[in-house]
This record gives structure tokens, C-alpha cells and sequence, in this order.
């Protein structure tokens, strides 16, 4: 069922499987209780290129051919599930660890991966589609969830699918974010960080195609049902992308294989991954465009990164910039848990931690959020505002915040000898190591690593590591 030989793998790398992803997700926000979860908890409108990052890397894990890869990968999205639960804005409860509810999550990717064949003229035959099927019957037996939440066959799957479109999926909050906020406000990835011309330009012209392309490749009854609006020649749309992306399969592999788009979306514009020579020599010629374009547009560029990390010789941002590129994770202008969770998540997925450290982080992390509630929240509302926070950053770094960082080093000082090496630097920012951060001997050592942590997260300076572990999209 997994590895290599699996149907799955068939268009894990399949360039028609980008817009089959985006398809099930919009399924999935429109289930009630993973759309609540989505709205309260999801950093997906602030940091979509690293939530795409994360869920390749996952299903790399989950459907690879290492069987203990996939069984810690399992657990990790167990306990990742276990920390979302709530009520949405209308007291309904929701909870990810719900049978039913992962059930319908690996629905939607089995559907959807059906799905993109057709649209392209490629229908599945039914010995595949079984085959397909069981593959993800096996991926939801591997997190643990008992026979039964998915049915035993193919036929009873089309008649389950039928009914949840018809009778249980909503237009939630989450689903008119997704279509209707995301595709037209995307994020630039690290890849064009400092491209903002090129990048907006780009967005304006696919993102409304985008949102058109997955509305029209919805199920009629649940577009009527949800009120989606049906755009003149969205269908024809529709059919010519996903034969486009059919035809791209024509590109090299090397173009399309999904541990590739990984690095991409991974690769700062300073880093030293295996890209960098090309993609620097491509963002001198995207430069190029882009000041084409300000001719016509006008943009304000950044300031230029300086070879230090700071940004021109201005190495600090007011406590609004901090509070909106860093610590409002989730986009809703407000600092409350789920914001310091999300940081939280995106550290232990980064460093792949196991029990007991992933928990002892977290509780690190919400220990600060203790005491930043205590110390912030003056209207008592239960989250800090943008303002409540700006009126008092200077008082941020309290003994919480020590033990955070205390944490972080722990969990990245993974032979134990109190120092951060190389490699494990790497790990966890994923960037070239050197830098101002090292002592002589090229290691970094607890107090340097803790002082430089609490001067990022406090004093709002600008870091080279810790931007893009925690602002990049």
C-alpha cells in the first residue's frame, strides 16, 4: 500500500495534483468542524507557502516506505490533532481527533485525486480507482482511526460522498477565505521575497483564475447550495487548466518531482541550498523585470538586505510591524493562543521532535501566553490587541519567555553538549551557518542562542534566522 510502487505516487508528482490539492482543501474547509478549526487555529491565510511545505513533507512520510518514518509521522499528526479542539463563533464544538471528521479529510484527497483525471480527459479505470482507494483506507488505518469511518468499498464511498456534499458541507468562514481572500492576496513565498512588483502583477493575473478553476471544479449541487457565483466560461476555464497541467507532465522530471518544490518553497534568497546559484542568476533577471514593471506600476521596494541579515541600517520595526509579520500567526489581529501554538507547531514540525520535547515546548510556549495575557490584556477579552500590545512591548521578555527559549535550544541541541553545531543550526533554520551568531570555534552556545532569541522576540530586532523561521509565508 505504500512506497514507491503505490498508486499514490502515480500523481504525488503529477503537476495536475497542485490544483486537485487546493480542490480538496476547499472540501474540507467546508465541513463545519474542520472549518472552524481552520478559522480558529490555521496559519494558512498568513503563511500558506509553509503550510503547503509542511503537508508535502507529511504525506512524503505517511506514504514513503519506511514503516517507522510513517509510524512517527502518525503520531506526530496525532498530537498535533489532540490540541485542536474549541468551539467556533457560534458555540458549535469541533474536534480534529473526530473519527469522522479525519475520515472526511482523506475523503476529499482520494475524491479529488480521482477527480483531476477526469477533468483532464484521463478518467481512472475502476481496478485503479480500487486500488487508490485502499491505499487510502491504509493511510487512515496507519493514524490509529478503526475500520468503518471510511466505507468497506468503493460503491458505499460514492454513496457516503454523495451525502456529505448534499447534506453536511457548509459555506463556512474558512471556505470564503480560502477563495475569496487567498488566491487575490497570496503571500510572496522566500523565493521573491524582496520581488514585490513581479509578485503582485503574477497574483493579479492567477489568482482570480485560481479561485474561478476550483470553484467550477466543485460539485454542482454544493456550489447551488453554498451560493458560490458561477462566472460565464468558468467550466471551459476549468477543463483547459487542468488539461494544461496534464500537458506539463511533458516537462522534465526534475521539474516536477514534489521533494523539489519542497526545497524551492524552502530557499531563502540567501540560503545556500542546492538552488541557490540558479535561482540567484533568476532573481537578478526577475529584478530586471520588476523594474520594467515600476516603470509602469510604482512599488515601494524594501530596504535591501545587508550581509549581516539586518535590513539596510535600519535593524529594528515598530511593535506594530513585530506584532503583524510575527507574532498575529493566524491573520486575525489579535495575539491569543492559537498564534503561539502555530509558532509552536512550525518549530517542533521543523526540528521533527519526538515526545517528550514537542511537549515540553508547547507548554513553554503556553506559559508565555500566560503571562502575556496577564500582563496585556487589559480589556480582559481573553486575546491582545495590536494596540494593548504596542502600549506595553517593552515588558514582553519575562521569565516565560527565558523558558521558551530555553526549550528551543534544548530541543535543538540534540547531542546534549550545550552548544548548537552546523548541523543541527541547519535543522532548524533550514539556512546557511556562519554569520555574526557563532563564537570562533563555529558553534553557537546557550547564552548566545537565548540572548539572541529574546532580543528577536522582544526588542523586535531583525534577524537573520528568525524572520524566516516565524514571518516567511
Amino acid at each position: 500500500m505504500f512506497g514507491p510502487g503505490a498508486q499514490f505516487h502515480r500523481f504525488f508528482n503529477d503537476p495536475r495534483w497542485a490544483l486537485a490539492v487546493v480542490r480538496a482543501t476547499v472540501l474540507e474547509a467546508a465541513h463545519p468542524q474542520i472549518g472552524a478549526a481552520l478559522a480558529d487555529n490555521s496559519s494558512f491565510v498568513v503563511h500558506p507557502w509553509r503550510r503547503l511545505r509542511n503537508t508535502l513533507v507529511s504525506l512524503q512520510r505517511m506514504f514513503g516506505a519506511d514503516e517507522h518514518t510513517r509510524q512517527r509521522e502518525a503520531a506526530r499528526l496525532n498530537r498535533l490533532h489532540e490540541r485542536l479542539s474549541g468551539t467556533d463563533a457560534r458555540n458549535q464544538p469541533y474536534d480534529a481527533m473526530d473519527p469522522e471528521v479525519r475520515a472526511w479529510v482523506v475523503a476529499t484527497l482520494f475524491e479529488s485525486s480521482v477527480t483531476m483525471y477526469r477533468l483532464s480527459g484521463e478518467p481512472l479505470d475502476q481496478v485503479t480507482m480500487e486500488l487508490l482507494y485502499a491505499e487510502f483506507q491504509a493511510f487512515l488505518a496507519a493514524l490509529g482511526d478503526q475500520a468503518g469511518h471510511l466505507p468497506p468499498t468503493l460503491a458505499e464511498f460514492w454513496q457516503y460522498y454523495d451525502r456529505m456534499v448534499a447534506e453536511e458541507l457548509r459555506n463556512t468562514e474558512a471556505l470564503n477565505i480560502i477563495l475569496f481572500k487567498l488566491f487575490e492576496h497570496l503571500p510572496a513565498p522566500p523565493l521573491f521575497a524582496g520581488l514585490p512588483t513581479v509578485w503582485a502583477t503574477g497574483r493579479a493575473l492567477a489568482g482570480p483564475v485560481i479561485g474561478t478553476v476550483t470553484v467550477a471544479s466543485l460539485p454542482e449541487v454544493f456550489r447551488r447550495r453554498a451560493g458560490l457565483p458561477e462566472v460565464p466560461g468558468a467550466q471551459t476555464l476549468m477543463q483547459s487548466a487542468y488539461m494544461a497541467a496534464r500537458l506539463a507532465r511533458a516537462l522534465p522530471d526534475s521539474w516536477l518531482r514534489a521533494e523539489n518544490l519542497v526545497s524551492l518553497l524552502q530557499q531563502s534568497p540567501d540560503g545556500d541550498g542546492p538552488f541557490t546559484e540558479t535561482l540567484t542568476a533568476l532573481r537578478a533577471r526577475t529584478k530586471r523585470a520588476g523594474a520594467l514593471l515600476r516603470l509602469i506600476t510604482p512599488v515601494q521596494a524594501p530596504v535591501p538586505a545587508q550581509q549581516d541579515g539586518t535590513a539596510g541600517t535600519d535593524t529594528r520595526r515598530s511593535a506594530r510591524e513585530f506584532f503583524t509579520e510575527v507574532l498575529d500567526q493566524t491573520g486575525d489581529g489579535h495575539l491569543d493562543w492559537p498564534d503561539l501554538a502555530a509558532m509552536a507547531r512550525e518549530l517542533c514540525s521543523r526540528l521533527d521532535l519526538d515526545e517528550p520535547e514537542e511537549t515540553r515546548l508547547y507548554d513553554a510556549f503556553a506559559a508565555w501566553w500566560r503571562e502575556l495575557q496577564t500582563a496585556l490584556d487589559t480589556d480582559g477579552d481573553g486575546r491582545v490587541s495590536v494596540e494593548e500590545y504596542a502600549a506595553a512591548a517593552p515588558s514582553l521578555a519575562g521569565p516565560a519567555l527565558i523558558r521558551v527559549a530555553e526549550a528551543l535550544f534544548a530541543a535543538t541541541d540534540a547531542d546534549g553538549d550545550q552548544f548548537i553545531d552546523a548541523e543541527e543550526y541547519r535543522l532548524l533554520f533550514g539556512r546557511g551557518f556562519g554569520r555574526t551568531v557563532v563564537d570562533a570555534e563555529g558553534r553557537y552556545s546557550r547564552g548566545a542562542f537565548v540572548r539572541d532569541f529574546l532580543s528577536f522576540m522582544s526588542g523586535r530586532q531583525r534577524s537573520t534566522p528568525y524572520d524566516p523561521l516565524l514571518s516567511e509565508a
